[in-house]
């Protein structure tokens, strides 16, 4: 985590994957360390590489960025998306998405 960490500071901002003090993938995002400044078709070349270094670490997630990213998502305070689905963080009890 500081590997990935310290590249994202450098970065200004943005994604990295690490393998301990290796780093697999990066992406900058140095506008206000959200958004990039570059064209839309090297940004997704970027996310992909992202998405596949996540997934050469084991990760069985379509897309764990964009999970994470929910995870800490803070204007919904009472609900996360998980791996495991909606979640009420407060009871810890997975949200049914469907009323029967």
């Amino acid at each position: 985590m500081r590997a990935a960490a310290r590249v994202v500071m450098e970065m200004g901002g943005g994604l990295a994957v690490a393998n301990g003090s290796e780093i697999l993938a990066s992406l900058a995002l140095p506008v206000a360390g959200l958004m990039s400044d570059c064209t839309i078709s090297e940004v997704r070349a970027g996310y992909d590489a992202m998405i596949a270094a996540a997934g050469s670490l084991g990760s069985p997630l379509h897309d764990p960025l964009m999970a994470m990213s929910f995870m800490a998502l803070e204007v919904i305070p009472k609900l996360k998306l998980t791996d495991q689905g909606l979640v009420d963080v407060e009871q810890f009890k997975v949200v049914p998405l469907f009323w029967r």
